[in-house]
């Protein structure tokens, strides 16, 4: 057993100390910006990373750090109120060490959110983007070296990364309660520094409808497990020409907490339905 798994392993088994059986149906990463969507769970176990076996930290200021257990619309879950980037200097392994540790917890699904910049032209700030497609421009990926098998194949299938079902699901939501969401692809790159203009143009040009720093690695790790995973995007800033222009970080947390009105109720109605 390598000594990456017996980490992970070693951090589950405190975490089921520390929540007394509590068994967390889903998994909800909350992206810049949006963690205020905590205020809307009943919170039992409140988890600071700090205080966690082997589990990275937050170094972003708008990602508090915590691990969350508790209920939401009805349903078990855990939640990460901060997540871990590329560009913070953590290796893709320590980036998605929760998304291993979430599954053997038990949960038996994944929601990822993110905020992201918009590259389509029909996309405005503050709206929401499923996810249905991705294009990886990370340099490094979770899965290279050695393969547990016991967790997953070595060459995981990509054909359809984020579940079919579940956003089947989360379309059902939207019709219910009539949200205004795209569907789209998403570019993760590494960041931290925002793109240039011609790297926008380049981003439209190979098929990609909104751009970020994040969730791909999350996502890789989850297919391996044979987690099923939903993916939203905010649209936090506008690159496509015309409206390209300097933005600050305070702009996008704005712009992200505007939607989370419509975040809110998206997830939540998709969680009651899972």
């Amino acid at each position: 057993m390598s000594s990456y798994k017996e980490k992970v392993e070693g951090c589950v088994q405190q975490i089921q100390t520390l929540i007394d059986g509590f068994q967390p149906e889903v998994g909800i990463v909350l992206g810049t910006g949006l963690g205020g969507l905590v205020d809307e769970f009943d919170i039992k176990y409140d988890l600071p990373y700090e205080k966690l076996t082997n589990f990275p930290l937050s170094t972003v200021e708008s990602h508090k750090g915590r691990l969350i257990f508790g209920y939401f619309k009805g349903r078990k879950i855990v939640a990460m109120q901060g997540r871990f980037h590329y560009y913070e200097g953590y290796d893709m392994k320590t980036v998605t060490f929760p998304i291993r540790v979430m599954k053997l917890l038990g949960i038996k699904a994944l929601v990822i959110s993110n905020a992201a910049g918009g590259i389509n032209p029909s996309f405005n700030k503050s709206d929401l983007m499923i996810l249905n497609d991705h294009i990886n421009l990370m340099p490094e990926n979770p899965l290279t070296g050695h393969n547990e098998a016991d967790w997953g194949d070595r060459f995981p299938d990509m054909f359809e990364p984020y579940d079919p079902k579940l956003r089947e699901l989360a379309q059902e939501v939207i019709k219910e309660q009539q949200l205004p969401v795209h569907e789209g692809v998403y570019a993760s790159v590494t960041g931290p520094n925002l793109e240039t203009k011609a790297e926008y143009k380049y981003l439209g040009i190979i098929g990609a409808d909104v751009v970020g720093m994040s969730t791909v690695p999350e996502v890789i790790v989850a297919v391996h497990m044979n987690l099923p995973v939903f993916a939203v995007s905010v649209v936090t800033d506008l690159c496509y020409e015309g409206a390209l222009k300097p933005v600050e970080l305070a702009e996008i947390l704005e712009n992200a907490k505007n939607a989370e009105p419509h975040l809110s109720k998206l997830i939540g109605g998709l969680i009651q339905k899972v």
